[in-house]
């Protein structure tokens, strides 16, 4: 009787193992891929009077600037400091505000990560984790 017990329940957790395998694997996958979009990820935002475009990638560092000729003409180079400051923000926060929407569509919602992301606050990457452990004290049975 107690083989088959074991057997019954080893069967079972190998068929509850092979579906959390087979998730995981899937989320592996997945994050290959948002890895790889990442990488590729530009954003490019230009100055409201168009004279200045800023391309950064997904983590909002700055690729490249462009000056349109005319900046030229107007000699205020604060003015034009300002211009580019403004443009490149614009460009990070459009970059951080699609990493996001990329990471939401790979990862659970309850993995902290767009949170993360949108706050910057390491809490919410723990989060998670730190309610199982408080709810059952760490034990997993």
């Amino acid at each position: 009787m107690a083989g088959n017990v074991d057997r019954d329940a080893n069967r079972a957790l190998r068929a509850r193992f092979d579906e959390v395998h087979g998730q995981y694997q899937q989320l592996r996958s997945g994050l290959d891929e948002l890895q790889a979009r990442l990488a590729e990820l530009r954003v490019t935002e230009r100055s409201d009077d168009g004279k200045v475009t800023a391309t950064v990638d997904a983590r909002g560092q700055l690729i490249a600037v462009e000056l349109h000729p005319s900046v030229y003409q107007v000699r205020d180079a604060q003015a034009l400091s300002r211009k580019i400051t403004s443009t490149v923000r614009k460009a990070t926060a459009a970059a951080t505000a699609t990493t996001q929407g990329l990471v939401a569509d790979y990862l659970p919602a309850s993995s902290g990560a767009p949170d993360f992301l949108r706050s910057g606050d390491f809490g919410s990457l723990l989060r998670r984790a730190d309610t199982i452990m408080s709810r059952d004290g760490g034990r997993h049975d």
